[in-house]
């Protein structure tokens, strides 16, 4: 957490006449929306107007949560979001931990002006004016939780900052699946639900929303889904013919690399997936126990996150890929 002194810095800055931006990742998933919004809803519980900027658009399955057709999107509205970002007295930089991380507003985070916050709990994040770094924590929307409460707020969490928060915790552990959900995660959610989150409501709108496309998509995947090494690595795929064969929308693909985790035996999954427009390979990993997915993707491909959970890329073909994979697992004795 941000020190006392940090704090009540940050707390000089929360007023009503600064202009106050929230930016996030490119490619926006459920704890960057959630996490976003959740801040926006607290930012205005306590009077204070801010806007939230994205690189690009995200999934729809996320567009039910309370302010979210006002998100900025970069990629529609250029102009717009520079002029946010340029004009900003305070910029909180949630669920990413370098300017990299953020597409093409990157280059305008580094020149801005305003005061820089980060919250985040991703490894290793290069320098903001004030951090609030923690790779312990599973989701970014926690530690939004656990900024309210450092500013001895928590009287003003109301229904659509639960929401929106218990959309970006869950949505991060995995339905609360994963190991690094805790108890103080769990009592977190129990006082969301309180104030007004409703978990049925939230999870039937997050994920009882597949499209044809995405099982088309599914079904393609898991028909053909190899395991190899002695039956502890999965790997799925997608080539862009295939996603334009079956309409691919954005968040179609959403958890599929999870799937692979589902088999018994495995502890390392990964999907491959060739982008819609360029000429790259988007690579999800995921892992059991203390196989570092963090430090391979890091190691071998351009990549990171936590350590049973990461992302990278490759400017190789989607089998050239899937081949080098196959060796660095050899090297890593995977």
């Amino acid at each position: 957490m941000f020190t006392p002194a940090e704090l009540l810095e940050i707390n000089t800055l929360l007023k009503p006449e600064n202009k106050i931006v929230i930016l996030t990742h490119y490619n926006p998933d459920g704890d960057a929306i959630g996490s976003s919004l959740g801040l926006k809803h607290y930012l205005a519980a306590k009077g204070i107007h801010a806007e939230v900027v994205v690189p690009n658009d995200f999934p729809k399955f996320l567009k039910w949560m309370p302010e979210s057709k006002k998100v900025i999107i970069a990629e529609y509205k250029r102009k717009l979001a520079s002029d946010m970002i340029f004009g900003a007295d305070v910029i909180f930089c949630l669920d990413f931990n370098s300017p990299s991380r953020i597409g093409l507003l990157g280059d305008w985070l580094l020149k801005a002006q305003g005061k820089k916050i980060l919250i985040d709990h991703h490894q290793q994040p290069e320098p903001f004016d004030f951090v609030y770094s923690d790779t312990v924590i599973p989701a970014t929307s926690q530690m939004i939780y656990h900024f309210i409460e450092a500013m001895e707020d928590e009287k003003l969490v109301n229904q659509d900052m639960a929401e929106c928060l218990y959309t970006g915790i869950m949505t991060d552990t995995g339905g609360f699946r994963f190991r690094s959900t805790s108890a103080t995660t769990h009592r977190i959610i129990a006082n969301l639900i309180e104030k007004g989150a409703d978990p049925a409501m939230i999870t039937s709108n997050t994920w009882d929303t597949n499209t044809v496309s995405r099982l088309h998509l599914l079904a393609l995947v898991l028909g053909r889904i190899e395991v190899v090494n002695e039956g502890r690595v999965a790997i799925l795929s997608l080539t862009r013919n295939e996603l334009k064969e079956f309409g691919f929308q954005k968040g179609d693909t959403e958890g599929f690399v999870n799937y692979g985790l589902s088999i018994a035996g495995v502890k390392m999954s990964a999907f491959f997936m060739e982008d819609l427009y360029e000429d790259f390979i988007k690579i999800s990993f995921r892992s059991k126990d203390d196989v570092d997915v963090n430090q391979f993707s890091r190691k071998y491909f351009n990549g990171g996150g936590h350590i049973n959970a990461a992302g990278g890329k490759s400017d190789d073909s989607l089998s050239g890929t899937i081949e080098i994979f196959k060796n660095r697992l050899i090297e890593e004795n995977l």
